[in-house]
C-alpha cells in the first residue's frame, strides 16, 4: 500500500471520530493500568462492569493490595482468567508501591516489569495516559493491518513495528484508537461490514463482503 492510501485512510477516520478514545472507563493512569491488565481475553463491557464496583471500594494500589486474594478475587470472578488477574494485580500494586511510591511509571521498560504487563499493555498506558504515540497492536489491529493491507506482518510486534514506520505523525497519536474501532464495529472478523465501510476505495482486502439482501 502507498503512503498515500494511508494518508487517506487516516483522514477518513479522522473526519469521522476526531477525539477517539479507550472505551475502558478510568479516572487516572491506575485505574487505567488496572483495567487494561484486566481486559485480556474479557470485552471492554465485561471489565467496566468489574472496575465499576471494584474502584467504589478500592482505587489505589495500597487500597487493593489490602484486600488481598481473598478480597479482590470475588470482584474479578466474571472475568477470564479470573486467579491469574488477581495474583497479578496484586503482586502490581505491592511493587507500584515498593519501587514507584505508588504511582504508575510513565517509562515501558518500568511498565513491563510489573507482572502481568506485557507490550500491549504498557502501550496502551503510554498513549492513553501519558500521550506518547504508541501503538497497542491487539487483534483487531492486528486483522485490520493485515487485512487492509495497511501494514503487514506475521507478528503483533512486526505489525507495530509497521504501522510505527508508515502512519504519518500527525495521526500516531490516535492512530490505534482509530484501528480498535474500526476492527471492533466494521473490520470483523468472521464478517466484515465492507459494504458500509468508509476506507472500502482504498482497503486492498481481495475477499469484500457485500449488502445482504
Amino acid at each position: 500500500m502507498n503512503q498515500h492510501k494511508r494518508n487517506a485512510m487516516f483522514a477518513r477516520w479522522q473526519a469521522q471520530n476526531p477525539h477517539p478514545e479507550t472505551e475502558l472507563n478510568y479516572r487516572n493512569p491506575f485505574e487505567l493500568l488496572i483495567a487494561v491488565m484486566l481486559s485480556a481475553q474479557a470485552t471492554d463491557i465485561a471489565v467496566n462492569k468489574v472496575t465499576r464496583r471494584l474502584f467504589a471500594k478500592a482505587r489505589t494500589p495500597a487500597s487493593i493490595l489490602a484486600l488481598g486474594e481473598a478480597g479482590l478475587k470475588p470482584y474479578l470472578r466474571t472475568l477470564g482468567l479470573f486467579n491469574s488477574k488477581t495474583k497479578h494485580v496484586l503482586a502490581t500494586c505491592e511493587l507500584l508501591l515498593q519501587r514507584h511510591a505508588g504511582e504508575v511509571p510513565a517509562e515501558r521498560q518500568a511498565l513491563e516489569a510489573l507482572p502481568g504487563v506485557g507490550r500491549k499493555t504498557a502501550n496502551v498506558v503510554l498513549n492513553c495516559a501519558f500521550g506518547e504515540p504508541t501503538m497497542a497492536v491487539d487483534t483487531h489491529i492486528f486483522r485490520v493491518a493485515n487485512r487492509t493491507g495497511l501494514a503487514p506482518g506475521k507478528t503483533p510486534l512486526a505489525v507495530e513495528r509497521g504501522l510505527l514506520k508508515n502512519v504519518a505523525e500527525c495521526y500516531l497519536q490516535h492512530a490505534h484508537h482509530w484501528l480498535i474501532l474500526h476492527g471492533r464495529y466494521c473490520c470483523k472478523a468472521r464478517k466484515p461490514l465492507c459494504y458500509e465501510c468508509i476506507i472500502n476505495d482504498l482497503c486492498e482486502f481481495k475477499s469484500k463482503t457485500r449488502q445482504p439482501e
